[in-house]
């Protein structure tokens, strides 16, 4: 071994490039001799290196697990032609067409509240399974609903499936995702709700020329093939690694990691993180906050004073009596929530044939064929979303979304201000029967145009940048320890918008106009517009246990920690107690090394507070490197 010398990381960053950096490094720490060791950035990547081919296995989960995303949007394109039918079979009133409309919302929060707990208690993948099972016998029920009781009972099971099923596609898919693809694998739920929607739209089209009292269960009962799928779809997928973590079942994660990262390195490094995370111990044999591989060359220090292994206990509680970090995060992902369906995104798409009826369209197939525009459009534009959300980043394209949505609505509203509709709910709703012809002004013919290309280019908008993106933020920005109860909140106060705005609807716009709604909602979009500008940071490339670097401006973020750790490739044997005051490091050729940069500090013990504050005096330009691990490795030789 070659003894290192006492000197102190320099107090900046060498600009000079990557080499000129690892030299740096190497002499600071003692790493001497022609041996030169490589930085690897966050990702597990060398920053050298070249761009990763898009992980198949990782792809085929998310694909799997965004089955579940196709019920949503199944219910809904499905629900917007059905309901013109249903009301007619069944003889509805107003309110009754509200209440069955808007009410999947609502009823999907009995879902969502439960779905965080359950996910920890018996992992993601069965809660998917979980999910499509309600909602199978939801559909099955709503097809054969002999009157409108039995319809709201159906209703209210395929309601708890798509809360479960909103929660834990997104959670899952960002925990068996590799970081350079993240967003992209994340926003695959928007892609299959929007998929969901399509089908729902076409199959409404296809089925509009059956009986009155055939086609609509035909069309409601046809939700329970994707939640047959869906079930089926859960027996090939792997647990998610965090969960398996979480149950301390260390070996099962390594083999998921290793499948689903880009290479073994990020695997490493993505496990450390999430061990890091949850403060599991990888050997029961010390009793120290150490955790060492075996055979893997690889010394993992673990800060903090984290429960090792719990099923949510306390969570709800820093969720409900937040440090001022944790209510930075609420703020930013419970906003961005509350915002998509705060500017009538699923009003919209429910009650799109009507509200085309109230553009000039007169017949109830043709109202619904419009719909299958707004379909195409939201379904394309998502593709979009998907192939720039890792490259331009969340928050330009959230800017972006929010503006142009809010633009359309307002010249969808001076559309149907052009018009001249006054009675609002008695065009939509003439007569009490949904979809029922409607003339529009004499000297109006551009305006229904204008109208339609509006309602086009909102949906376009919203898939580009509020669809997808407020999951993957939700879902990325909470720690390992609040994610899955963070992002049931999130669905929460998500589904309460949606279903407000949905039983809303009719009545608000019975009481303003279609044109004095589509005003209320662009102004809605204008405060959401401003909420992200001055909120919501940029996400894009950073690691999950790193992000909340962002949102740690008093109590973390001045203070991180960083440790060393040193295995003899010979004897598998730490050399380095990094505990202790750090003062110089050795290391031979093949040795493998480890920095740690931790996310959190245990406040309560005050003199381990200041020994790492001053760890983080001497080897601080390293902090500024990375956001989660930074490990360094012995380059080609």
């Amino acid at each position: 071994m070659m003894e290192g010398s006492r000197d102190e990381v320099s107090e900046g960053v060498n600009s000079k490039g990557h080499n000129a950096w690892n030299s740096s490094v190497s002499n600071e720490l003692g790493l001497r001799g022609t041996q030169k060791y490589e930085l690897l950035n966050s990702a597990g990547t060398s920053n050298q290196g070249t761009r990763k081919k898009l992980n198949k296995y990782a792809v085929w989960c998310a694909l799997l697990a965004s089955l579940n995303s196709i019920l949503l949007g199944y219910d809904t394109g499905i629900m917007s032609g059905a309901v013109l039918y249903i009301k007619e079979d069944l003889e509805l009133e107003q309110w009754q067409v509200e209440l069955l409309v808007g009410s999947l919302s609502i009823i999907s929060l009995l879902g969502a509240s439960a779905s965080g707990r359950v996910a920890d208690a018996v992992g993601r993948r069965w809660t998917m399974s979980v999910a499509a099972a309600f909602f199978l016998v939801g559909s099955l029920a709503m097809g054969i609903a002999p009157s409108f009781g039995v319809l709201m009972g159906g209703r209210l099971l395929a309601g708890i499936g798509v809360g479960f099923a909103l929660m834990v596609a997104p959670v899952y898919t960002a925990e068996v995702s590799p970081a350079s693809s993240r967003g992209s694998l994340v926003s695959l739920p928007e892609i299959f709700i929007n998929i969901g929607i399509l089908l729902g739209y076409v199959f409404s089209y296809m089925l509009a020329g059956l009986p009155e009292n055939i086609n609509w269960r035909i069309m409601l009962g046809l939700g329970a093939f994707p939640s047959l799928l869906m079930i089926g779809g859960a027996l090939m997928m792997p647990e998610s690694p965090r969960w398996l973590v979480m149950q301390n079942r260390i070996q099962e994660a390594e083999v998921v990691l290793l499948r689903t990262s880009d290479d073994k390195d990020e695997a490493d490094l993505r496990l450390a993180e999430i061990m890091a995370a949850t403060g599991i111990m990888h050997s029961t044999e010390e009793q120290t906050s150490r955790s060492t591989w075996p055979g893997q060359g690889i010394s993992v220090h673990l800060g903090g004073n984290q429960a090792a292994h719990t099923h949510g206990e306390g969570v709800w509680r820093e969720l409900l009596y937040p440090t001022p970090a944790v209510r930075r995060m609420l703020i930013v992902a419970l906003g961005v929530q509350f915002f998509q369906q705060s500017t009538g995104i699923d009003a919209t798409v429910y009650y799109s044939p009507s509200v085309f009826n109230g553009a000039g369209i007169s017949s109830k197939s043709a109202s619904i064929g419009a719909t299958i525009s707004v379909g195409f459009s939201k379904t394309l534009f998502i593709l979009v979303a998907t192939i720039w959300l890792d490259k331009a980043g969340r928050r330009p394209l959230l800017l972006t979304s929010i503006i142009g949505m809010t633009v359309s609505l307002a010249v969808l509203a001076i559309g149907f201000q052009a018009i001249g509709i006054k009675d609002a709910t008695d065009d939509v709703l003439p007569n009490g029967v949904a979809g029922a012809p409607l003339s529009a002004p004499q000297g109006s013919g551009f305006a229904p145009i204008l109208a339609i290309l509006a309602i086009c280019s909102y949906v376009a908008f919203f898939s580009v940048g509020m669809g997808p993106i407020n999951w993957v933020l939700t879902s990325e920005i909470f720690p390992q320890r609040l994610r899955a109860q963070a992002m049931g909140l999130g669905i929460v106060v998500n589904r309460i918008a949606s279903g407000a705005v949905a039983l809303s609807f009719l009545s608000l716009v019975d009481a303003i106009t279609l044109a004095g709604t589509f005003f209320l909602f662009a102004g809605m979009g204008f405060l959401g517009s401003v909420f992200i500008y001055v909120f919501v940071p940029e996400t894009k490339g950073k690691t999950l246990e790193g992000i909340a670097k962002l949102f740690d401006r008093e109590e973390v973020q001045p203070t991180p920690f960083l440790e060393l750790g040193v295995m003899d490739s010979k004897d598998n044997k730490e050399v380095v107690d990094s505990r202790a005051v750090f003062t110089r490091v050795n290391a031979d050729e093949g040795d493998e090394v480890i920095l740690v940069a931790h996310d959190s500090l245990d406040t309560s013990n005050t003199d381990e507070e200041i020994a790492r504050k001053q760890l983080v005096a001497k080897v601080k330009s390293i902090a500024k490197q990375g956001n989660g691990f930074q490990k360094l490795r012995p380059a080609e030789r």
